[in-house]
């Protein structure tokens, strides 16, 4: 069984930034002077949000929203007593002890439904990738211009203290000129999720559907596109990119590999690559320059000096070639402690973050305008591939 866009609708019918907004409603909020969310989206990932929320002192959740009863029943064991559920996200948006909404549904979702909340006068935190497409993404900055709400949107990386300490490190210039920046994201699985008893299938593998979802370039390489952007203050100009559905032949439509190339001024390239059949080293990106190169993984990062000179010899016929270089001192760690010394998930400190400036007037780090730029890349990239055509950045 199938559904499109519609019927979806109408069946759900410690801050790392510090500018001030001025005119933000404030609440009363709830207990304690808790805000009051409400999840829209309670799968695997809504879960984990209502599970992290549990431990962060300045937010409850209240009610959860979800077209799936089975979703519904499992998020209850992150929930409170009272906790309200919907299966249809107006019924949420009308809820007057509601503060602040948290979008985690398919993607395809997060434009509709972010409209909404923004109408409704509710804060707003929304997964990445922030929009379905680029005209949904430059719509939301519009809306937001002269808005005193909250939009957060779901690029974690940024408030995470190992990507501070290393964009503290190529601002200072420990790695020369900044070259070429290598990220991966790979992983070793045919991506999908059982589906239940009753359950629409493309609804519970939207991932694998183009009317859904921007596949692996959204639902994963977007958070390194995003930290790319960050570390060089800007977005890509062009990409050129290829991929395809050549493993995981069972009927999806997004791609089961994605290998695409985005330059950005003073002519830095940044690759991006996603395999679903291979999972060495998984997580990582590279950043090249000119007098050293930093190793990232999942939650460390080492840097490592170039050799200070060359020694040339002849080498297989060739003259002049490089016969040995002088050893480096080796790569150094690079050490990073979060503000509060505990080193929790980037998700927490982002949740964090979103809290200070709903309570604090504050402007997100990774907001609305950083969310649409990562959202034009991710969707230039697809196009890229899709096409076999050169995206230009055509955007302002």
């Amino acid at each position: 069984m199938s559904f499109n866009r519609r019927d979806f609708i109408k069946g759900s019918a410690m801050s790392l930034a510090g500018i001030t907004l001025s005119g933000i409603p404030m609440s009363t909020f709830g207990k304690e002077g808790k805000i009051r969310i409400g999840i829209i989206g309670c799968g695997q990932r809504g879960q984990g949000i209502a599970s992290t929320i549990k431990n962060i002192k300045d937010m409850e959740v209240v009610c959860f929203c979800d077209i799936s009863k089975t979703a519904l029943e499992k998020v209850k064991k992150f929930a409170e007593s009272n906790a309200k559920f919907y299966t249809d996200y107006h019924d949420l948006l009308v809820n007057r002890q509601v503060d602040a909404v948290i979008i985690a549904t398919p993607l395809y979702l997060h434009y509709r439904m972010s409209v909404d909340t923004l109408d409704a006068k509710k804060h707003l935190y929304v997964e990445k990738t922030m929009t379905y497409n680029i005209q949904e993404a430059l719509d939301l900055e519009k809306r937001m211009k002269n808005s005193n709400l909250v939009l957060q949107v779901g690029h974690q990386y940024r408030y995470y203290d190992m990507y501070h300490k290393i964009k503290e490190i190529v601002s200072q210039g420990w790695l020369g000129q900044v070259t070429h920046i290598e990220s991966q994201y790979n992983m070793n699985n045919n991506w999908r999720r059982p589906v239940g008893s009753g359950e629409f299938e493309r609804a519970v593998n939207w991932r694998m559907y183009k009317e859904y979802s921007g596949g692996i370039i959204a639902e994963l390489c977007a958070h390194q596109i995003d930290v790319v952007n960050w570390l060089l203050d800007g977005h890509p100009k062009k990409v050129v990119g290829l991929g395809g559905v050549d493993f995981w032949k069972d009927g999806r439509e997004t791609f089961d590999n994605i290998r695409t190339i985005y330059e950005y001024d003073n002519g830095v390239k940044s690759s991006v690559t996603s395999v679903l059949s291979n999972q060495h080293n998984s997580y990582a990106m590279r950043i090249l320059g000119s007098k050293g190169t930093i190793e990232i993984s999942r939650n460390k990062a080492y840097f490592s000096p170039e050799p200070s000179k060359v020694i040339l010899g002849e080498v297989d016929g060739v003259t002049g070639a490089t016969l040995e270089a002088v050893k480096s001192k080796g790569k150094t760690e690079i050490k990073y402690s979060s503000p509060d010394g505990l080193n929790q998930e980037p998700t927490v400190y982002s949740l964090m973050a979103f809290a200070d400036c709903i309570k604090n007037g504050k402007k997100p780090f990774s907001d609305v305008h950083t969310g649409k730029d990562t959202a034009i890349a991710v969707h230039m990239g697809n196009a890229a591939v899709e096409t076999g055509v050169t995206q230009y950045w055509n955007y302002g």
